[in-house]
């Protein structure tokens, strides 16, 4: 294989993403996400309830239950998000993810956003949008760079 086939680093840590998406058992949106650091995959997450708690899949859906819109009432909700289930994978395995990049299905909401923040990551490449203003105020406040893909 020449190096004219092989696909840019970014678009590369993109497709495993999107595949990672494939494991989320949320029924509104997939979602998956790869911590990255010197091209090394550090931790990958999807959204989906906590390990040992029943899914979506098997109990329905609150916020569709109770007509709740995407990017709102996020506590209503028993998934946790791709995002933060990378970060949390890094954190139980020991892995330094400070200065890494994230790699992500869609733009993170506001509470992922936090948390990536304080995780010191420093940029974030991302698919799709989010409707939600104030991670993308906050991002930028915090110098943190976002590329869509």
């Amino acid at each position: 294989m020449t190096a004219e086939n092989r696909p840019a680093w970014e678009d590369y840590f993109m497709d495993i993403a999107i595949l990672v998406a494939k494991r989320s058992t949320c029924l509104r949106r997939a979602v998956g996400a790869l911590i990255v650091k010197d091209k090394r995959i550090l931790a990958t997450g999807y959204n989906g309830a906590p390990s040992g708690i029943r899914h979506c899949e098997e109990v329905g859906c609150l916020r569709e239950s109770m007509n709740i819109a995407s990017g709102e009432r996020h506590e209503l909700c028993r998934g946790i998000h791709a995002e933060q289930n990378a970060i949390i994978q890094a954190a139980y395995h020991g892995a330094q993810i400070q200065g890494a990049d994230l790699y992500c299905t869609n733009l993170p909401c506001l509470i992922c956003t936090k948390m990536i923040i304080n995780a010191g990551i420093k940029k974030i490449y991302y698919r799709d949008g989010y409707a939600d203003k104030l991670s993308k105020d906050m991002l930028a406040e915090a110098m943190i760079e976002v590329v869509q893909l």
